[in-house]
């Protein structure tokens, strides 16, 4: 029989296969982009293949890596399902949230502690995941997600729509001084490459147009499949990230991102809210229901702008 690679490696692999980015797999494994690249080649060595190769700036899976993947997936989907559905029996009473990854970091899980120390009773657990559950058949009883896949769901309501604006560190700024608008787009800039399955997130290319500037081209911008990590990489010095405001609402408020020139540009699709009509029978589950509703509000209003 042959000798399998490490079981880290093809968890690393797998998580690559599915997200698309090495910085996508260390963010939902919580470790380095290294230490991904690093199992990554563990895979091959044992395997004596080439799974993954760089086209540009970006890492893609190789003929035989795809061939590789499409076989070890359903394995680690299996694997997947087992887990979550004994966390759903070792916590029956609670309550679980599924959110798009970013969204579920940068925006709910701030707020959702606030809301978990308002009802000290209920059990609350919050995944960020970017496919679409089958809501109460995988153990979920809300889902946060955006655009057409709304469609997938009985039971749904829009919540908002986010807008996108550039933002930086101070100390970016202070080493890259932009005295107008234009002047960004010749600054380092930050993109982020949604998934195919969702209308694609404004481009600079986009927020050039709004301030009246030639659309720019993407030649030397870095890439990240993740907001998260575009806006992380921009609190780090790495340069201008359109970012959601409901993403940096915190990063603005604690100084830690600044926006130079507030001008807006609006996603093209909307967020909702779904979930499994089981779940508003549960203890808690109308309440945050109406919760997660109300704080939508308040974040539309603040992402337009309108005070």
């Amino acid at each position: 029989m042959a000798k399998l690679p490490p079981l880290k490696a093809l968890q690393a692999f797998d998580a690559f296969g599915r997200l698309g980015s090495v910085a996508g797999a260390a963010a939902e494994l919580g470790v380095t982009p290294g230490a991904i690249s690093q199992q990554l080649r563990k895979a091959e060595e044992s395997l004596n293949l080439r799974l993954l190769e760089r086209r540009g700036n970006h890492v893609e899976l190789t003929s035989w890596g795809r061939i590789y993947y499409s076989e070890i997936r359903p394995a680690f989907e299996q694997l997947r399902h087992a887990q979550e559905k004994l966390n759903r029996i070792r916590s029956t009473s609670g309550i679980v949230i599924s959110c798009l990854p970013s969204l579920a970091g940068k925006w709910l899980a701030p707020r959702l502690a606030d809301w978990q120390m308002s009802h000290p009773d209920a059990n609350v657990r919050l995944l960020g995941k970017g496919s679409e559950p089958q809501l109460g058949e995988d153990s979920i009883d809300f889902r946060i997600s955006y655009g057409d896949r709304i469609r997938e769901y009985d039971h749904y309501i829009e919540i908002f729509t986010d807008w996108v604006v550039p933002a930086c560190s101070p100390a970016f700024l202070k080493a890259n001084p932009v005295a107008k608008p234009i002047d960004i787009l010749a600054k380092p800039l930050l993109g982020i490459e949604w998934d195919r399955d969702h209308k694609a997130a404004p481009t600079w290319s986009d927020w050039a147009v709004r301030i009246g500037a030639e659309p720019r081209m993407t030649r030397g911008e870095m890439a990240f499949s993740l907001s998260s990590s575009a806006i992380d990489a921009a609190i780090n010095g790495r340069g201008f990230v359109l970012a959601q405001i409901a993403m940096v609402a915190d990063d603005l408020e604690a100084g830690r991102l600044v926006v130079p020139f507030d001008l807006r540009v609006k996603l093209p699709q909307a967020y909702f809210l779904a979930w499994d009509r089981a779940a508003l029978s549960k203890p808690f589950g109308p309440d945050l229901r109406a919760w997660i509703i109300s704080i939508s509000k308040s974040q539309s209003a603040a992402s337009t702008g309108v005070s």
